[in-house]
């Protein structure tokens, strides 16, 4: 499938940044993307087996790096404990890995307490509000927190943590030990996830599988990690990650181990949980998705592409009202999940 690799960015529009202000997603950070971009050389990261990961560890001048170094980890203390300093004298940001391949351009700070050599992860990125919006719906509609900061066009994510999709295709969904079961549920759930919230290429390196012992066996969730490319797409497939070549794996595995009657109960499991978040936080949504309604975040051809192709799956004409991609959102949550929310409110 042809993706908008290059999709343009879309800045923060006053309604979006109201909206941010309103749930403590706004501050004023002491390092700024900007800031970040001032590195004066770089290498290539490379990871255990030696192959090149496409990042590069970037570097810089001395006076420079002491502060930008007591800045991020003030960002940590911001991201993770609301500010408090007082735990910020053991830390350090001992490195920065810059990726320019990404339509975010993200920097990866590691963070490292010296009392027990321990670390973490942060991202910095320029803020895009395709992004912001795509963020916001995972926090309100999935079964994961997303703890995020936004200053000026600076977005700071924290890590998500999980085996890269792509890597657990490789690696691990032929282990003996797999519970290939488990994970072809997750993986229907995840689907209709992305496809109900209009979230698009889940390719594999996309998203995440968290694996949790569990005390007779493991428990797995499949997470999405990138956002940029919430609702902006024309076609349907591109919201649904069972249409990508390199997950195909994954959805033979499903066609083996889920019959149809089961998938439809997956599907309608993951609906009614969607719905019950929905309804708990529905003031917030409520005033998320009047942001996104207002808001340009794609080409008008592709909102019209997208609205035909969803009539059609719907069997609806309910689409042709929808004058942005905001609206076609709105809708689309409504078709999927309006059986569900009226049960819940019932």
């Amino acid at each position: 499938m042809d993706i908008s690799r290059k999709k343009p960015p879309y800045p923060i529009s006053p309604e979006l940044r109201q909206y941010l202000r309103d749930y403590d997603r706004d501050t004023t950070l002491p390092v700024t993307y900007a800031e970040l971009r001032q590195f004066t050389g770089s290498f290539a990261l490379l990871d255990r087996a030696g192959t090149d990961t496409l990042w590069q560890t970037v570097y810089y001048e001395p006076q420079t790096l002491r502060e930008l170094s007591q800045g991020l980890t003030e960002v940590y203390a911001l991201l993770k404990t609301a500010g408090d300093l007082s735990f910020t004298e053991h830390l350090v940001a001992d490195r920065v890995d810059y990726c320019e391949f990404g339509n975010s351009q993200p920097f990866r700070v590691r963070i490292v307490n010296q009392l027990n050599d321990n670390y973490d992860y942060f991202y910095v990125k320029k803020a895009d509000a395709s992004r912001l919006y795509g963020l916001e719906l995972e926090h309100l509609l999935s079964p994961n927190s997303i703890n995020f900061l936004v200053s000026g066009d600076t977005l700071i994510e924290e890590h998500i943590v999980g085996i890269p999709g792509d890597d657990f295709i490789k690696k691990h969904l032929n282990q003996p030990q797999l519970n290939q079961v488990r994970i072809a549920k997750e993986f229907v759930k995840f689907n209709e996830r992305c496809f109900v919230r209009l979230l698009g290429d889940m390719r594999a390196y996309n998203y995440v599988i968290a694996v949790t012992p569990d005390f007779e066996d493991e428990q797995y969730r499949v997470r999405a990690i990138d956002f940029d490319q919430q609702s902006y797409e024309g076609r349907r497939a591109m919201y649904l990650p069972q249409f990508f070549k390199d997950n195909g794996e994954v959805v033979a595995m499903c066609a083996r181990h889920i019959k149809p009657e089961t998938l439809r109960q997956y599907q309608a499991e993951e609906r009614a949980l969607m719905a019950r978040r929905a309804r708990a936080d529905r003031h917030r949504l409520r005033d998320l998705l009047e942001a996104m309604r207002r808001h340009e975040l794609a080409p008008p051809d592709k909102v019209a592409q997208l609205r035909a192709e969803l009539n059609r799956f719907h069997h609806t004409t309910a689409f042709d009202r929808c004058d942005s991609m905001g609206d076609v959102v709105r809708q689309n949550l409504w078709q999927m999940l309006g059986p569900q929310l009226r049960r819940v409110a019932g």
